[in-house]
C-alpha cells in the first residue's frame, strides 16, 4: 500500500504524528541528519511494524548490526495493526552513525497515536457490510465484481407522504430504512485524540443529488436517524460520542442512471487534524456506490397482477370484457386489478401509460413503476394508486414538446434472455418501435430513449413502427414462453401466412365462408372477395415487408433463427400513409403464463369453427400454450387498440442478478 504522509524527524526534540491502522507512514530519516553521519538503524516498539524500502541492485542487506546507507535512497515506512490505547503510546527510533564504529552520532524519535479509521459497505454484495481493506473505491461487473449497490428510494412508505421517499430529508417511517444500503464508519482510537481530529463525511458535488445518507444514533423513533448528506449538505462532521467506536449510515439513491448519469457515486471520511491552519487531512477513505438500474420484465416472467380498466363508451360498458379478463386471471392464478372510471377518465389503454419493472439491491428488491410521458386520462394513476409502500415510481417527462403516439408504452417491449454471437444478455433486450432509418418520421421521444440506454443492462433495441397508424411495436410482436428447451418464441403478425392461409381454404373449397360472420356491425367479406381485393392484397404485401425488415434486425439483434418465430396470421390496410389491423390483431394478446388472452379474430367458420382460431392453436398449443379467444372488437378493436392495449401485467423480476452481467 502506497504511504499516505510523510513525517519529518528532528533531532532535536521527538516527534508527534497520528497514524491510521493499516496504513503505512511515510519516515523521513533523510531530512535532519548529524554531521558525518553515512549510515542509519531503525526500530520500533511492539505494535508497530518498520520497512525498509531500497534497490537490491545498489543496497545490500546489511549482516548483524542493521545499518543502512543514508546515500543510497534507502526510505523507510512504518504500520501498526491496531488502535492506541493512549495518547503517543507507541515508538520509532531512529540512530545514525559515522564511518568508524563508534557510538551514535545522533538519535531521532517519533511517538505515534493509532487510530482506526474505515468506511465500509457491502462490497462483498452479501446484503451485509463487511471491513474490507481492498479497493473500495471502484466497482466491478460480473460474477467476480465488487462494490456495493444503491437502489433509488423512490417507493413512498408513509401513507402521509405527499411523493416518494427520495423527496423527503427526513426518515418518514423506520421501515424506509430497508429501502436503504447499509454503511459503517468505524473510529477507534483514545477519546482525546478526538480533542484535536475530527471525522468529515465528504459527498462530490456532482453526486449531491444523486446521493442521501442518513445517521443513525442508536434509538428506534424517527428523531434517532437524521439525513447528514444529500443535495442541500456536501459534508457532515461526524458527531462522534466517547467511546464509540462504531457509526452506522443508511445511504439512498435519489435518482436512476441516465444520459448525464453513468449511475457511479462515492462517499468518503476524512480524518482532519484541526489544530493546523488550514486543517489538513490526515487520512481519506473512499467507497464507491453504483445505482441499481430500472429492469423490464418480459412475458416469459410468471404474472403477479394483471391489471384493466373499467370504461364506458358509445357501446355501453367493457363489464363483458372485464369479465373474461377475471376468467383469464383466475386460470393464471394472478390477481387482476380493476381501475375505475373515476380514477382513468375513461381512459382504457393502461398499458400505454405504464410500465412495471422492478429494482434490486442484494438487500432488496421492488417493483417500479415507470409512469410514460402519455399523460392522457390514466395520467394520475400510476403516482396515485400504484405508488406506495415497497412499489417504485419513475417518470421522465417531455419538456418542450407535446408527446408521440410513439412515446405511449405499447411501443415499449423487451425479449426474454438472449445470446447473440457470444455475448449474452441475462435480463433480455429491451424493444422500441421508431421510424426508418434517415426516414424523419415519428420516434420515441429522446428523453425516454436515453433513460433505457443508461440502465446498461438490457441494451435496447430500435425496431419501425412508424409504418402503423398507432406505431406500436405490440401491433406486429409478442413473446411467448414455451416449455422446451429455447424457452420462448417470438410472434409476428404475417400477412403472407393470412392469404395462405384463406388460400387453401378456397382450394379446399370453403371460398364464400366469410371474414366477420357473427359481427353485427360489421360487413361480412368472404375468402373470395378478400383474395380478389388487390387493395387489401397491396397494403397487407405492404405491411409484410415492414414486418420483415424488423424480423431481420430482430434475427440479428436477438440471435434468433427461423425456428424461434412463429408467424400468426393477420391482415392491414392503409389509411392514408399508415397501416391499421383489417381484424382483431391477434399478437397484441396478453401473455399470462402459459395461458394467452387473444383478440378473438372472427375468421371465416370452416366446420363450425373460426379457421384463424385454429391455425393460432396449431400454432401455439403444442409448444404448451392454452389459447383463450376474447371478443375485444367494439370495446378496443375499433378504437385501433387490443386486448394488450388495454391490459398490463406486473411479473415476477429476474432470479439473475443484474450485477453479475457484464454489459
Amino acid at each position: 500500500m502506497a504511504p499516505q504522509r510523510a513525517v519529518q524527524l528532528s533531532l532535536k526534540k521527538p516527534t508527534y504524528a497520528v497514524c491510521v491502522v493499516g496504513v503505512e507512514t511515510y519516515v523521513d530519516v533523510h531530512s535532519d541528519v548529524p554531521k558525518g553521519a553515512e549510515t542509519f538503524g531503525v526500530s520500533g516498539s511492539p505494535g508497530v511494524e518498520v520497512f525498509v524500502i531500497y534497490d537490491p541492485a545498489r543496497v545490500t542487506v546489511p549482516t548483524g548490526k542493521t545499518r543502512w546507507p543514508l546515500d543510497a535512497n534507502v526510505d523507510v515506512t512504518v504500520s501498526v495493526d491496531a488502535a492506541s490505547k493512549a495518547l503517543h503510546d507507541l515508538k520509532v527510533k531512529v540512530s545514525y552513525f559515522g564511518r568508524q564504529e563508534a557510538g551514535t552520532l545522533g538519535h531521532s524519535v517519533l511517538y505515534l497515536t493509532a487510530v482506526d479509521v474505515s468506511l465500509d459497505v457491502d462490497t462483498g454484495r452479501t446484503g451485509k457490510v463487511k471491513r474490507n481493506h481492498d479497493d473500495k473505491k471502484t466497482w466491478r461487473w460480473g460474477p467476480e465484481g465488487y462494490g456495493a449497490v444503491l437502489l433509488v428510494n423512490c417507493d413512498r412508505d408513509s401513507v402521509v407522504s405527499a411523493g416518494p421517499d427520495l423527496t423527503n430529508s427526513q426518515l418518514a417511517t423506520l421501515d424506509g430504512l430497508q429501502d436503504m444500503s447499509p454503511m459503517v464508519l468505524s473510529c477507534d482510537g483514545p477519546d482525546s485524540l478526538f480533542d484535536s481530529h475530527k471525522l468529515v463525511l465528504n459527498v462530490p458535488f456532482p453526486d449531491a443529488r444523486r446521493v442521501g445518507v442518513f445517521c443513525a444514533r442508536g434509538g428506534t423513533s424517527l428523531e434517532d436517524y437524521k439525513q447528514v448528506l444529500g443535495p442541500q449538505r456536501l459534508s457532515y462532521e461526524v458527531e462522534r460520542q466517547p467511546g464509540e467506536r462504531k457509526i452506522s449510515f443508511f445511504v439512498e439513491g435519489l435518482a436512476f442512471p441516465d444520459v448525464d448519469f453513468l449511475g457511479l457515486v462515492s462517499l468518503s471520511v476524512s480524518l482532519v487534524d484541526t489544530g493546523t491552519l488550514p486543517e489538513v487531512p490526515l487520512f481519506t477513505d473512499t467507497v464507491a456506490f453504483r445505482v441499481a438500474p430500472w429492469i423490464m420484465t418480459p412475458n416469459t416472467q410468471p404474472p403477479l397482477e394483471l391489471y384493466a380498466c373499467s370504461v364506458v363508451d358509445s357501446h355501453g360498458s367493457n363489464k363483458k370484457f372485464l369479465e373474461d379478463m377475471s376468467d383469464l386471471a383466475l386460470k393464471a392464478n394472478c390477481k387482476l386489478i380493476i381501475c375505475p372510471q373515476i380514477e382513468n377518465r375513461n381512459d382504457r389503454w393502461i398499458q400505454d401509460e405504464m410500465e412495471f419493472g422492478y429494482t434490486e439491491a442484494p438487500h432488496k428488491a421492488f417493483p417500479v413503476v415507470f409512469d410514460s410521458p402519455r399523460d392522457r386520462g390514466l395520467k394520475h394513476f400510476p403516482y396515485k394508486r400504484i405508488l406506495g409502500p415497497d412499489f417504485g415510481y419513475v417518470t421522465r417527462e417531455i419538456l418542450f414538446a407535446g408527446a408521440s403516439s410513439l412515446d405511449s408504452f405499447g411501443n415499449l417491449d423487451v425479449s426474454p434472455p438472449v445470446t447473440v454471437g457470444g455475448k449474452e444478455y441475462p435480463l433480455g433486450r429491451i424493444l422500441i418501435g421508431s421510424s426508418f432509418p434517415k426516414s424523419g418520421g415519428r420516434r420515441m421521444a429522446k428523453v425516454v430513449r436515453d433513460f433505457l440506454q443508461a440502465q446498461q443492462v438490457q441494451a435496447p433495441v430500435e425496431l419501425y413502427s412508424d409504418w402503423l397508424s398507432v406505431g406500436h411495436v405490440d401491433e406486429f410482436l409478442s413473446f411467448v414462453p414455451t416449455s422446451d428447451q429455447k424457452g420462448f418464441r417470438l410472434l409476428l403478425a404475417s400477412p403472407i401466412a393470412c392469404l395462405k392461409l384463406f388460400q387453401q381454404k378456397k382450394e379446399e373449397g370453403y371460398g364464400e365462408a366469410a371474414q366477420f360472420d357473427g359481427l353485427r356491425h360489421q360487413v361480412n367479406r368472404s375468402i373470395n372477395e378478400m383474395l380478389a381485393d388487390s387493395r387489401l392484397r397491396r397494403d397487407s404485401l405492404y405491411a409484410q415487408k415492414c414486418i420483415d425488415w424488423n424480423r431481420e434486425v430482430l434475427k440479428r439483434e436477438l440471435g434468433l433463427t427461423e425456428q424461434d418465430i412463429v408467424d400468426i396470421p393477420q391482415l392491414f390496410f392503409l389509411k392514408g400513409s399508415h397501416a391499421e389491423a383489417f381484424f382483431p390483431d391477434m399478437v397484441n394478446m396478453v401473455v399470462l403464463g402459459k395461458h394467452l388472452g387473444i383478440p378473438k379474430p372472427f375468421g371465416p367458420i370452416i366446420n363450425g369453427r373460426c379457421c384463424l382460431e385454429e391455425k393460432v392453436r396449431s400454432l401455439l398449443e403444442p409448444l404448451g400454450l392454452r389459447c383463450i379467444f376474447i371478443d375485444d372488437y367494439l370495446s378496443y378493436h375499433e378504437l385501433l387498440g387490443e386486448i394488450h392495449c388495454g391490459t398490463n401485467v406486473r411479473r415476477r423480476p429476474f432470479s439473475f442478478k443484474w450485477w453479475h452481467m457484464v454489459p
